[in-house]
């Protein structure tokens, strides 16, 4: 356990020394909640759930994460406070009545939300179907980016485009923090719902701009695009993004369709690009500041019927400085991550 100072041990436990504040972290402990969730299962105002949201947060207890109109509030990874609010919470007895009311409660309300996300995503399945069914089977493009990766362990891992968070979930067992970044929100409830489902507690997903990311530099172990940047009228913006917060020996991984005359796709699917070439990948990788490491194909076999798009799997590394400690610089990057 780390050590802290007198003085930030006295304001984390005061900051949780008030039983709707306990009570807050508790159910912060079970997943992610917004205000309004807070509010109907506490049954008290928002400005006076808002009002405990803003001293736990002080105190470094809870993060806060803007989607739209609503703050998603999670317990916060900061060493500071965070474990004795673990132990703390640990000693409370799982099983009072108002406790297994609220979060009751908080499961319901997750379940509403799961409902509404499963519809959009079945309005959409025909159309994400038409296109999977154009390259190599989904189980071999995984087995490819599981292979890519490697097998040292995440700090961090960032999903930029995460969609469904089918990354998050295939590669959980891989990190400590997983990250994934959207800008739909119908798309973040239902990954939202689908890592819940999953029991997946250390993957989060977070509305932001995949042209100006709401993260620090140098604070991923990995991040991924997967089938991300033939959406982007600006993909090289989105890579200097990418490159920016990865941390020296950090890799880039992408995963995307080599070049294609599919004109269909630009129409009816809203693809900005028909693929992308190595050399043109390779040129921007090495104009961010990054290392092309491995690339190949994926192509479709003969018997893959009305299989048409070749994937290509790019993985790129930040250049480490010769001696750098980078699991020490990983585990401190990652305070960073708000």
């Amino acid at each position: 356990m780390a050590s802290l100072s007198v003085h930030t041990s006295v304001n984390v436990l005061k900051a949780m020394a008030e039983p709707t504040r306990l009570r807050v972290l508790g159910l912060l402990a079970h997943g992610e909640l917004n205000v309004k969730d807070l509010t109907r299962v506490l049954g008290q105002s928002q400005p006076r759930v808002s009002r405990h949201l803003k001293l736990l947060a002080e105190a470094g207890l809870v993060e806060r994460a803007p989607e739209g109109s609503w703050v998603y509030f999670r317990l916060s990874d900061q060493q500071t406070g965070s474990e004795i609010a673990n132990l703390v919470l640990g000693a409370v007895d799982a099983n009072d009545p108002v406790l297994l009311r609220e979060r009751a409660r908080a499961e319901a309300l997750r379940a509403e939300r799961e409902a509404v996300a499963q519809a959009y995503f079945q309005a959409h399945a025909k159309e994400w179907d038409s296109i999977r069914a154009l390259h190599v089977a989904e189980d071999s493009v995984e087995a490819a980016i599981v292979s890519a990766l490697g097998v040292e362990p995440l700090n961090l891992l960032i999903d930029l485009g995460t969609g469904t968070g089918r990354m998050l979930e295939l590669l959980a067992p891989r990190y400590r923090r997983g990250l994934g970044i959207d800008r739909s929100p119908a798309m973040l409830a239902y990954a939202r719902a689908k890592l819940e489902r999953a029991k997946l507690g250390h993957a989060q997903v977070r509305q932001g701009d995949i042209y100006d990311l709401p993260l620090a530099d140098g604070v991923a172990d990995a991040v991924i695009m997967h089938q991300v940047m033939h959406f982007l009228g600006d993909p090289t913006q989105a890579l200097r993004e990418a490159a920016r917060v990865l941390m020296p020996g950090g890799r880039l991984l992408i995963v995307d369709f080599a070049p294609h005359e599919l004109e269909y796709l630009r129409d009816q699917f809203a693809h900005e690009r028909l693929g992308f070439s190595a050399a043109q990948v390779a040129q921007w990788l090495g104009d961010c500041g990054l290392d092309l490491l491995q690339r190949h194909d994926l192509a479709p076999t003969s018997d893959a019927k009305g299989a048409k798009l070749t994937v290509s799997v790019w993985l790129a590394a930040r250049p480490q400085p010769v001696g750098a400690l980078r699991d020490g610089a990983g585990r401190r990057n990652l305070e960073q991550v708000r």
